[in-house]
């Protein structure tokens, strides 16, 4: 049994590269409101740790849950889903690796 537990993972897409190993990444999800029973979307930015810098505006990538690793970064990326340069593998084969 895996002794770090579940971690929460996410898929976004990348906002903002400007900072040094950090990707601002957007996270969109959608519910229905309780009482008008209308589709809302709701969004969410997280902070993600980026090692080399790889990931550019507009990269989908997963993003996974970790320790702390600086007042508000939470997150590490861990794969990318679909980038401006390449070709990359499909969504289910990248979240059966995680």
């Amino acid at each position: 049994m895996n002794s770090r537990g579940q971690r929460k993972k996410r898929i976004g897409t990348v906002v903002s590269d400007k900072m040094d190993k950090t990707v601002v990444v957007e996270v969109k999800r959608t519910i229905i409101h309780p009482k008008y029973k209308k589709v809302i979307q709701r969004r969410k930015r997280y902070k993600a740790h980026d090692e080399e810098n790889r990931y550019k505006v507009g990269d989908q990538v997963v993003i996974m849950e970790t320790r702390p690793l600086s007042k508000d970064k939470r997150w590490r990326v861990v794969a990318p889903l679909s980038s401006n340069e390449s070709d990359v593998p499909h969504v289910e084969k990248i979240m059966l690796k995680i």
